[in-house]
């Protein structure tokens, strides 16, 4: 047992979380708690016209509810939040719901800064200075609350960094900040089941892989830890029955907790410095750049089929690290190299995904290889990925990632 991991200063944030069978039903109670008088919902066009879940919402709230805007995108583009904007400051919203996935629940969260801060909007995004690190503006002014009513198990769900495609740029508008947290998250189980099961999968697969990743982390401190391997051990079990069993909305709601608790890991482990997992940076850094350029790729799609080759390329220096991330998906044997544990890893993930039919190799996504240039160099200005200085070297390391992964 050791003291230093036992240090630490954990962060909690105020929401309210409603999961199960007609969750819904309490969402009037969130708005009136929030003394909101116009409470505005944003979602996508599939949600608005293919459920009735808008129709819920309206009947819920009666006179609370403003409106909808119904065109949020995948990838939360910059025109549609643009326009989401228009349509939320002439509604006099005072509340924002998410009804959606992450694009949707990305998206909002720039509404509410956009429709809060004054100035442009590419002045308030991160900034990439020529050869100096990213830095983000601090948004100081209040916003409206938002409720995240999820259709999918996004690790959005509790976050506050925005990222927006905008394809006039050669990287996303991204944004951050802490008081786009929700204030209620709902789990409705009939609203998760109004997503196609290859969405949920496909969701689940991000997830999983950060979660295995997030476990070769050392010194985790206890809530961390426990967060962590609970995470993972919920994603393992029901990431495979997905597809299996596409109206079990108990499966859907594990995984719903899942994403929750990778985020209040973060949360949790707040104030020391920690070394960055250089393969799931370098997998995130793929996974976003793909699914930003090819409308039909999905983000579960781009992580499965970039990050059994960067596993095997960029093993940890530490074999503790391979051994403890190996051990968790029940490929560790005694006396391994760490080589030896990620080509385990990586040969255990791509039998995972081959069964529950994700794609385990770039060629698998029907894009072109001649683009894989691009690609790389689209990695390039990426925040969560690389914050810091970026060598030189970068997008051709990238670029020798994405043709070991084709």
């Amino acid at each position: 047992m050791d003291l230093r991991s036992r240090t630490f200063r954990a962060v909690g944030f105020p929401l309210r979380l409603h999961s199960g069978e007609n969750a819904l039903d309490q969402l009037e109670d969130e708005v009136e708690r929030r003394k909101a008088k116009r409470a505005y919902v944003i979602c996508g066009r599939t949600v608005a016209t293919k459920t009735d879940l808008l129709g819920r919402i309206a009947a819920n709230l009666g006179p609370l509810y403003a409106g909808a805007f119904q065109a949020m995108d995948k990838d939360s583009s910059w025109p549609a939040v643009r326009d989401a904007v228009e349509a939320a400051r002439a509604a006099e919203a005072d509340l924002l719901i998410a009804l959606g996935g992450g694009s949707v629940i990305v998206g909002t969260r720039a509404v509410a800064i956009l429709l809060a801060e004054k100035g442009d909007a590419f002045s308030l995004m991160t900034q990439y200075p020529e050869g100096k690190p990213a830095y983000s503006p601090r948004l100081m002014a209040p916003k409206p609350p938002i409720i995240n009513v999820v259709t999918t198990p996004t690790t959005a769900m509790n976050r506050a960094g925005t990222g927006l495609k905008n394809e006039d740029l050669d990287h996303r508008m991204e944004f951050f900040d802490p008081k786009t947290r929700p204030c209620a998250i709902f789990w409705d189980a009939a609203a998760l089941l109004t997503a196609p099961a290859a969405l949920i999968r496909s969701t689940a697969t991000t997830g999983h892989s950060s979660a295995l990743r997030a476990l070769g982390s050392a010194a985790m401190n206890p809530l961390v830890e426990a967060d962590r391997r609970h995470a993972f051990r919920l994603l393992n079990t029901a990431l495979p029955r997905v597809m299996e069993e596409p109206e079990n909305a108990a499966l859907r709601i594990d995984l719903c907790a899942a994403a929750f608790l990778q985020n209040r890991a973060d949360d949790d482990d707040q104030g020391r410095r920690r070394a960055r997992d250089q393969t799931g940076s370098n997998a995130y850094a793929l996974a976003t750049a793909l699914h930003i350029r090819y409308d039909n790729v999905w983000q579960g799609e781009s992580t499965s089929s970039v990050i059994p080759a960067v596993t095997r390329l960029t093993p940890p220096e530490d074999v503790a690290a391979a051994a403890r991330i190996a051990g968790a998906i029940g490929v560790w044997k005694d006396g391994m190299t760490s080589e030896a544990a990620v080509d385990a890893t990586a040969s255990a993930l791509e039998a995972l995904y081959r069964r529950i039919g994700m794609p385990a190799r770039l060629r698998d996504l029907d894009i072109p290889k001649a683009e894989l240039p691009l690609l790389a160099q689209d990695t390039l200005k990426n925040f969560n990925a690389n914050p810091g200085d970026r060598p030189g070297d970068y997008t051709d390391r990238m670029l020798r990632l994405l043709e070991a992964a084709w």
